[in-house]
């Protein structure tokens, strides 16, 4: 029913809807963390970073001689990578991770895929890392961050899910609550204006061609609903120094609690390159 009368509404107020749809790109919705996510959380060291109209909460476990950042998706956030926490930290890391613009304990506020790629730029650099492992969206931000700051370099990199066109984000919201396409039309141009980019060129698997990764790893579940597996073996295909690993059971979410993708991760962090598959 939604759809029906977001489709109405896209014939006879076309302008409003696509106000509407760029809420729905800018204000992500901040999801409750299970309680040992939580737990993990406050066994952190915690700081507070000021960054444009944003108040961001950053965190810090251990003292290791390696140093790791983790990039969580669109509506996620730092605590859900609880479960690699722990296991990092046995292997001598110090973890690093934040909650984006709006996401998680950060303050919230109109945000964007841009000012979050601006951020995890600012977090390599501040923290120093040379590992990273993301989720989802994430991975779009940290492979912007890279293309456009080549100095920043990374010697691993594991992507749990990744997208590839900022496009198709555009085109599953726009499937997700019933906009016409004359309306997405609109949309796109209004979020050109808005950050004076081609969307069109927005890509992981443009990216990619051109940020400094020693090698790099791309997990995903090929029965994943909210990202299709075809998106991320593009972007491999596209990646000289990735690896693909095709998994079953863990769907987009679960992936981050399953214990084998738990230590496929680490291991990959902590062995040296291989040949690509």
């Amino acid at each position: 029913m939604k759809k029906v009368l977001v489709r109405l509404a896209s014939l006879l107020f076309p302008n409003r809807v696509v106000k509407f749809a760029f809420d729905q790109l800018s204000n992500p919705q901040v999801r409750k963390l299970r309680a040992h996510e939580v737990a993990v959380l406050e066994k952190s060291t915690k700081e507070t970073l000021a960054f444009k109209t944003h108040s961001i909460r950053c965190y810090r476990w251990g003292d290791g001689a390696e140093r790791v950042l983790l990039v969580h998706g669109w509506e996620g956030q730092a605590g859900n990578f609880s479960d690699f926490i722990p296991p990092l930290l046995s292997k001598g890391y110090t973890v690093y991770a934040f909650d984006a613009p709006s996401h998680g304990y950060s303050s919230r506020g109109n945000t964007n895929l841009f000012e979050f790629t601006e951020l995890v730029g600012l977090m390599i650099q501040k923290y120093r890392v040379t590992k990273l492992i993301s989720h989802s969206f994430g991975g779009v931000a940290v492979t912007y961050a890279l293309y456009e700051n080549r100095d920043l370099s990374l010697k691993k990199y594991v992507l749990l899910t990744v997208p590839d066109k900022f496009s198709q984000r555009i085109d599953d919201v726009c499937e997700q609550i019933g906009i016409t396409p004359k309306v997405k039309a609109k949309l796109i141009q209004h979020i050109g204006d808005q950050t004076q980019l081609d969307l069109t060129t927005t890509n992981v698997s443009f990216f990619v061609k051109n940020i400094n990764v020693d090698h790099a790893l791309i997990i995903h579940d090929k029965n994943d609903k909210i990202i299709p597996i075809e998106r991320s073996k593009n972007v491999h295909h596209q990646w000289a120094n990735s690896e693909f690993q095709e998994i079953t059971g863990t769907g987009h979410f679960r992936i981050l609690r399953t214990p084998a993708v738990v230590d496929q991760t680490i291991n990959f962090l902590n062995t040296t390159a291989s040949n690509n598959t």
